[in-house]
């Protein structure tokens, strides 16, 4: 790449995932999210579904060989500065996806672990969660698993506190990850006024992060947005130095969805479980 060229470089945030017809989750969230922290997106398409803001009508996975051609045309052209995964659908995408991102170096990749969507519909085939622990966790340098899809990985009942959530993290910390997100945005007894608690563990630190508890139908998408906002800075801090912990990326993504959330109630779009209103970058201290 030309000096020039490399000078102007944009942080390039690659998202792996589904394709959502309704348009607020999946590619089309995580695409939007990018671009509103001021990041260059692209895709690699690992399904087709039809849904809307009441469920998913249909899912179609595409052939792994699509996935892969997609992924080596654009390692071939792009730097890429950070990774987002979402829905990967099936085991053989999981496989293509683990042999492919293995050749990458020191680009930090987010593993997103969608196994049903926001409305109860299923999203991943049989061998999935095994073949994701074996191949994917160990390239991930965050995994953000909410409370039923830990409940799945551990094959264990979901925690039903903060306590439990952090005997949860580390365990899943042994499946190689850099970090473990889990998100308690499910725990039981969150109540409006309340604070909505996540627990973060890096195999040093560990710690319950928390911003106000928001009260909003508008919830489709939201592991999605946050993933990829999170995604989105570490590809500033590849491209431009800045040396944010991940921790703070964390805590800044969380305290950015949630002004989203208060804000999607106005948008009023949907018969059930409407999307995120993805609003404009605030300015983060770094």
């Amino acid at each position: 790449m030309p000096a020039d060229r490399e000078s102007k470089q944009l942080p390039i945030v690659l998202t792996i995932a589904g394709s959502d017809s309704s348009g607020g989750a999946g590619i089309q969230a995580d695409l939007k999210t990018i671009a509103a922290f001021d990041c260059f997106g692209m895709s690699v398409i690992t399904a087709i579904t039809a849904q809307n803001s009441q469920g998913i009508d249909l899912v179609h996975g595409l052939p792994s060989e699509v996935v892969e051609a997609q992924l080596k045309t654009i390692f071939n052209d792009y730097p890429i500065s950070a990774i987002k995964i979402g829905m990967v659908g099936t085991k053989d995408i999981v496989q293509v996806l683990a042999d492919q991102l293995s050749l990458l170096k020191n680009v930090p990749i987010i593993l997103d672990t969608p196994l049903v969507s926001t409305t109860q519909s299923p999203l991943a085939k049989e061998g999935v969660v095994e073949a994701m622990l074996e191949h994917l966790f160990p390239l991930a340098k965050l995994v953000t698993p909410n409370l039923d899809e830990a409940g799945v990985f551990l094959n264990k009942e979901l925690a039903t506190s903060v306590d439990e959530m952090m005997s949860q993290a580390k365990e899943l910390k042994q499946f190689g990850s850099g970090a473990v997100l889990l998100k308690g945005g499910h725990l039981h007894g969150y109540e409006e006024g309340q604070q909505a608690r996540d627990v973060f563990y890096d195999g040093v630190a560990l710690e319950t992060l928390t911003v106000p508890w928001v009260k909003v139908s508008h919830t489709h998408g939201t592991g999605c947005v946050l993933a990829s906002a999170i995604a989105a800075q570490m590809a500033k801090n590849e491209v431009l130095g800045r040396g944010k912990p991940l921790v703070k990326m964390v805590n800044d993504a969380k305290k950015w969805l949630a002004e989203c959330l208060a804000l999607s109630s106005d948008m009023g779009l949907g018969k059930g479980s409407g999307p995120v209103k993805i609003s404009k970058l605030p300015k983060f201290t770094d």
